[in-house]
Parts: structure tokens; C-alpha cells; sequence
């Protein structure tokens, strides 16, 4: 049985590792057809050999995703290589932790030009492509963060609340034109992805205790398997896909009770987060 992902025309930004990584392998064994890219080339040149193996064809190319010219230049590229596009995974992101009291103007600008603005170039430039396939699929990762607020991390869940809602909206313009494109939000919960340890900090705040406390208190999945959840919820046009079972909890408890979530993250928050993020003395 041909696979449904075969021979579609599948472009993943933020490919140089991590999800992007794990979904472009998923696909590639698939025989997806691959446009990849992302702003670190050697993370995006490992990720193209081990999607050569699979028996798609593989486009990849070096982009930073804040830059509007560049994301449209490579839309164009996609469709002149390939002659069509189907689905576009915009995945590219950056972490950052910091207190909105002490957080820099420009800290927030940045997270919110890679995690909000990215995205949106992603599917405006790949838009009319995707609805010219007549089978098209937009597929943007939010976060848990994007269902839950969480304290030290205001940029990062603005910018991925943001997604979630100009993501919802894209859905329901789709259907009310009638375009034949669907709408998928993901929202993944600890992924052990490099985001983290690439992550940056507010003044007085110490990375190296944010990027260990996620990898072992938080990073509770693989890439591979945020892959396969978000290739199944793909496959079954699902508009939301939550990944993990403490997301998915997260998730109902926030909606059951707002008010209540935050103040269980809160304080859960004073016990395994802020404490030990300070940065130490001396």
C-alpha cells in the first residue's frame, strides 16, 4: 500500500535538529518529498544525508526564517524545483527565560520575531502554493506553552499563544473560502530537543541550570516519537495535536479551570524552576 505521504511535497523549517529532524526522517521513510531548511547549515546538512536514504528527493537549503524576503524567495524555489507544494511544517523556534519585570524589550522582540513572525512568513509565502496543490496542509508548532502560561517564560508563551491563535484563524478562513488546505496546530510538551540548552537567559539568571533542569525534569519525550504523534495527527487531519500525556493534562486542567491552573503552575513553579535558576554566587 502506497503511503500517504508519498510523493507529496513536504517543506520543514528549523530542520537542523530536533523535531525538525525527527519529521524529516519520519518522512523521508515515507517517501515524502522534502524541502528542508534551517539557519544552522551543518545541523541542516546531517539531517539532508540521513533523508537521502529515504525515496523522496531532498532540497535543502540554509534560511533564517525572520527574514521575509529570504522565506519567500525559498517558496518560490520549492515550487520551482518540485512543481508543487503540499504541506509546510513551520517548526523553527528559539527558547528564552527570563521575568517579564527583568526582561529586555529586545529579548521579547527577538523570540517573538523567530517563534510568531517566523511562522507567519512561513505561511503567507507558502499559501497560494498550497492552495494551488488542492491538497494542502499547514502545520505550525506551537507549544504546551501555547495552552498554558507558565512564569519565566513570557516571551516564549506569548509568542507561542500567538501561534496557536493566528493558527486557529488560518483554519477558519480556509474553511469558510472553501480552500482545499488544512490547518494543524501542535503543541509539544518536553521534547529533548537542543532548544533548551541553546536556550538564552535574563541578566543574573544561570543557562546552565534552565538547560538541566528541562533535560531532566522536564524533557520527558523523544523527537522521534513528537514526530510520529505529529505525522499521525497529520495523516487523520487532526487541527490540534498535543503531545504527551502531561500536556494532554495540562491542557484539560487549564481549560476545566483557568484560574486554578495558574496557580498550580505557579506553584509547582517555586519548587522545581525558579529557585534554581539564579545564578549562583561568587
Amino acid at each position: 500500500m502506497t503511503d500517504y505521504f508519498a510523493g507529496r511535497v513536504a517543506v520543514i523549517t528549523g530542520a537542523g535538529s530536533g523535531i525538525g529532524r525527527a519529521l524529516a526522517v519520519d518522512l523521508a521513510g515515507r517517501g515524502a518529498v522534502l524541502a528542508l531548511s534551517d539557519i544552522d547549515g551543518a545541523g541542516l546538512e546531517r539531517t539532508a544525508a540521513l533523508c537521502e536514504k529515504g525515496e523522496g528527493a531532498v532540497l535543502a537549503s540554509r534560511l533564517d526564517v525572520t527574514d521575509r524576503a529570504a522565506v519567500f524567495e525559498h517558496a518560490e524555489e520549492v515550487r520551482a524545483r518540485f512543481g508543487k507544494v503540499n504541506q509546510v511544517y513551520n517548526n523553527a523556534g528559539i527558547a528564552r527565560y527570563g521575568e517579564i519585570e527583568r526582561e529586555s524589550f529586545e529579548a521579547f522582540e527577538r523570540v517573538l520575531e523567530v517563534n510568531f513572525w517566523g511562522v507567519v512568513n512561513g505561511t503567507k509565502a507558502f499559501l497560494p502554493h498550497l492552495i494551488a496543490s488542492g491538497d494542502g496542509h499547514v502545520v505550525n508548532v506551537s507549544s504546551l506553552f501555547g495552552l498554558v502560561a507558565f512564569p519565566g517564560q513570557s516571551a516564549y508563551t506569548a509568542a507561542k499563544f500567538a501561534v496557536r491563535g493566528f493558527t486557529e484563524a488560518l483554519r477558519q478562513e480556509m474553511l469558510v473560502a472553501g480552500h482545499p488546505v488544512r490547518v494543524t496546530s501542535v503543541h509539544p510538551g518536553g521534547i529533548k530537543t537542543a532548544v533548551a540548552r541553546n536556550a538564552t537567559v535574563v541578566d543574573g539568571a544561570d543557562q546552565r541550570s534552565f538547560a538541566d533542569l528541562f533535560d531532566k525534569r522536564l524533557a520527558l519525550h523523544s523527537p522521534e516519537m513528537a514526530a510520529r504523534t505529529i505525522v499521525g495527527g497529520v495523516r487523520k487531519h487532526h487541527a490540534r495535536i498535543v503531545i504527551g500525556a502531561e500536556a494532554s493534562m495540562l491542557d484539560r486542567f487549564a481549560r476545566l479551570t483557568p484560574t486554578g491552573a495558574q496557580r498550580l503552575v505557579a506553584l509547582l513553579s517555586r519548587f522545581v524552576a525558579v529557585a534554581p535558576l539564579r545564578e549562583p554566587a561568587g
